[in-house]
């Protein structure tokens, strides 16, 4: 039965967003009424220009778990070929790897990649694939490996092994306040009552990553709708669109969730979302062909810069940082635009535009410790090298800045949770389930 339901989902969700990515227009709806449809992005990628010459035999691979159909993959994808044509490389220069396993599979690639593909650079987007490439690494010694979401650079002694990512909790936070703008219409206009601003959010594991980016989205929904809560269930899979769709679906219908968002990779949790009618933020690049109807904003890591950025250092014999990690201001952190038929577009616009400012001043913190309380509690979580005070409000976190698992460092200073960075590791740490926040599941598949 379980199964017939996955077939079911899968074939709902596959008529429903067929030609999703497509591009979208003003027309009518059935009454008539026009439709406003999206903005222009919040923030757009901007276009890639370098000066530098590329030698003619230079390529850059890239290595990707799943293929384009998977939000988080056609994320990198397009990055790099956005890079790769700003930059001037050829086709040819450029090898993309689909469907690579976080197995030795991903380490064959690599292997094939600079010893027989000629890549100077080979860049993987999985957190699981971090072990592979660094044994790549010690092999190939010429050739920089870059991977995503890892932790273990730093510690790794590697000169060719690197890890990046992005500052993407500000750009969840920054949806986070468009999903409490929403809220706060639906209390206004007697959808539901303040106690009833439940979000329900699907999660792929209980990773920091995870928990890092939902605690993010939630603190932004709250500073703007105080009474929000979220529920939180978890797949257990990066990309699987028929249990996301499910769990977006109990969200909605057992956990009474008004509004859905979501740390996963395909088009499951959106797609139960317009099925339902339910108001939904998506993540790597905006939904709106797929839920006309309730799509409201999406934030995305643009991997572009950073693709510029191996690549010009290659070329011109520059070391690439142990750590990188991107930010709003350095266009790493883009900002889908608004589905004006969901929300108001000028006045919500205007409040995600003073955020974004607030980011670039660095003036606003996402984890201000002022603004969240968190229960001492093993079972909600908590980590053991966390302090609070007597109003639950952290004074002290050791965290793993190094990908040794031991937390070491103190990243509360100033009255705020220092996430990664450059000056730490550039993967997220924050792991800690806050007051407000409530998981559902933490076995997979309940």
């Amino acid at each position: 039965m379980k199964s017939m339901k996955k077939i079911v989902a899968l074939l709902l969700a596959v008529l429903l967003v067929a030609g999703v990515f497509a591009g979208c227009g003003k027309s009518g709806d059935s009454a008539g009424n026009e439709v406003k449809g999206e903005s222009a992005e919040i923030i757009a990628r901007e276009d890639i220009k370098s000066d530098v010459k590329i030698p003619a035999d230079f390529k850059i691979g890239l290595i990707c778990l799943h293929d384009e159909n998977s939000t988080y993959d056609k994320n990198f994808i397009d990055g790099l070929k956005a890079t790769a044509q700003g930059m001037g490389l050829t086709d040819e220069q450029v090898v993309i790897v689909t469907n690579i396993g976080e197995d030795a599979s991903c380490y064959n690639t690599a292997v094939d990649l600079a010893k027989n593909k000629g890549c100077k650079v080979i860049f993987a987007d999985s957190f699981g694939h971090e072990s592979h490439m660094m044994r790549a690494a010690k092999q190939f010694p010429d050739v920089q490996f870059c991977h995503a979401t890892g932790t273990s650079a730093k510690g790794a002694g590697l000169a060719n092994f690197h890890n990046a990512f992005a500052s993407i909790y500000e750009g969840r936070f920054v949806a986070g306040v468009a999903a409490g703008i929403k809220l706060n219409d639906m209390i206004k206009e007697g959808k539901i009552t303040e106690d009833q601003a439940i979000i329900g959010y699907v999660g792929a594991f209980t990773y920091a990553e995870v928990i890092s980016g939902m605690t993010s989205f939630y603190l932004g929904a709250k500073s703007v709708c105080p009474s929000a809560t979220m529920k939180v269930r978890y797949t257990g899979s990066w990309y699987d669109q028929a249990l996301e769709q499910e769990a977006a679906t109990a969200l909605i219908e057992k956990d009474k969730c008004v509004l859905i968002s979501q740390h996963a990779d395909s088009l499951g949790a959106p797609t139960a979302c317009e099925i339902a009618g339910v108001p939904n933020v998506s993540y790597n690049g905006s939904t709106y062909s797929a839920g006309k109807n309730t799509f409201i904003v999406s934030s995305a890591i643009n991997w572009a810069p950073y693709f510029q950025h191996i690549i010009e250092n290659t070329i011109n014999g520059v070391a690439i940082e142990a750590n990188w990690c991107g930010t709003i201001a350095t266009n790493s952190v883009v900002i889908s635009g608004v589905n004006q038929d969901v929300v108001d577009g000028e006045s919500t616009i205007a409040e995600l535009n003073k955020v974004i400012d607030q980011f670039k001043a660095g003036t606003l913190h996402v984890y201000d410790t002022s603004t969240f309380t968190v229960t001492v509690d093993a079972a909600k979580g908590i980590n053991a090298n966390a302090e609070v005070d007597k109003d639950g409000h952290l004074v002290k976190y050791m965290a793993d800045i190094d990908g040794d698992f031991k937390g070491d460092t103190n990243v509360i200073h100033d009255g705020y949770f220092d996430e990664s960075g450059s000056d730490y590791r550039s993967a997220p740490y924050f792991d800690i389930i806050i007051d407000g926040v409530t998981n559902i599941n933490t076995n997979f598949g309940e």
